[in-house]
């Protein structure tokens, strides 16, 4: 268990270089990744599994004791990040699959991958586990119903059946995972070390069979779909940072909701335009698995060596808790 933990710590650090090294194997030998594309919803499910070992009900505390931080992220997160989405598919005259896959990545929850980040930022890590926590449970119906109303122009939208998908694919995993933790929490414990090895592994496989069931079109069209991406991801990140500076919250929560509301839920939206759409319309999740991992990293590191001026200590309401700071520190090393 030492040597997978050891293991574990490494690729965490290494995600963004593992993404893009395997994805550069899948477009140029295909043949080795193309039978993982029917795993992809099995494999998404097992990383909500893992999330749902890691969550407590304190991950939900600040929607009672310090509700408007989260209200203002959460509602930012599902207005910022799909409105966006929409305008630059419709400047850069993205194909059809290509712009309702951009619109489906934005409007998807917050990444887990996320909570790291803003720990290393030297944000508010209580409001960032509870955003994700929240804007995750939300999914099922604000996934379906900003895709019918962002992404029906392009290409047809199912938003009961996709509610369902949602539900089978997130919500269930994460009751599960709760289950397990109340009733066998030394299980548990036992396991957390290597839980972020298992959701590295599984993301990989993700991205890496989509990146080999759509090599001609990434040859084609890949710069076109990466522009895209980066713009999506810099918006996302510049714009939740600002809607949390005018609403006048601290700066520890400013930077919290800007890699909040800036990394998505990649895995989710590769599962779900493989199921809905085509596997050309997965292309914008599957490099923004790699992207915003990047970006996350380097604006992390940014404000983790800038200190904050002029704030005072947390109260014990917004004191992060041992175990999500602990958790953080786990996946930095």
């Amino acid at each position: 268990m030492n040597a997978l933990s050891k293991i574990s710590d490494v690729a965490g650090r290494y995600f963004a270089l593992i993404i893009i090294i395997f994805s550069v194997i899948a477009f140029i030998v295909p043949s080795w990744f193309t039978q993982f594309s029917g795993y992809i919803t099995i494999l998404l499910g097992v990383v909500m599994f893992g999330m749902g070992l890691t969550l407590k009900a304190s991950d939900f505390k600040l929607v009672f004791t310090r509700p408007i931080p989260v209200i203002i992220g959460v509602v930012a997160q599902f207005s910022i990040m799909p409105t966006t989405a929409f305008i630059i598919a419709y400047l850069l005259r993205l194909p059809p699959e290509l712009a309702a896959g951009l619109v489906l990545l934005g409007s998807v929850p917050g990444g887990t991958s996320s909570n790291v980040m803003v720990y290393l930022a030297k944000g508010n890590v209580p409001l960032s586990i509870t955003m994700t926590s929240v804007s995750t449970l939300l999914a099922p119906i604000m996934t379906p119903l900003l895709l019918l109303l962002f992404a029906g122009q392009w290409l047809p939208v199912d938003p009961m059946s996709m509610f369902m998908s949602i539900v089978q694919v997130i919500i269930i995993p994460i009751l599960l995972g709760l289950i397990v933790t109340k009733f066998l929490p030394n299980v548990t414990q036992k396991s957390i070390s290597v839980l972020p090895l298992v959701s590295i592994v599984a993301i990989t496989i993700i991205v890496t069979a989509i990146v080999a069931n759509n090599k001609e079109t990434i040859a084609t069209a890949g710069i076109l779909v990466f522009v895209a991406v980066l713009l999506h991801n810099g918006f996302g990140l510049m714009l939740g940072y600002y809607a949390a500076k005018l609403c006048k919250l601290s700066r520890q929560d400013q930077r919290a909701v800007s890699i909040e509301v800036g990394m998505q839920n990649s895995g989710l939206g590769v599962a779900l335009a493989a199921a809905y759409f085509t596997p050309l319309a997965a292309l914008p999740s599957a490099f923004a698995s790699a992207w915003q991992l990047i970006t996350g990293t380097f604006i992390a590191t940014h404000w983790g060596k800038r200190e904050i001026p002029n704030e005072s200590a947390p109260t014990p309401d917004v004191e992060p808790r041992k175990e999500s700071v602990s958790k953080a520190k786990e996946l930095s090393k």
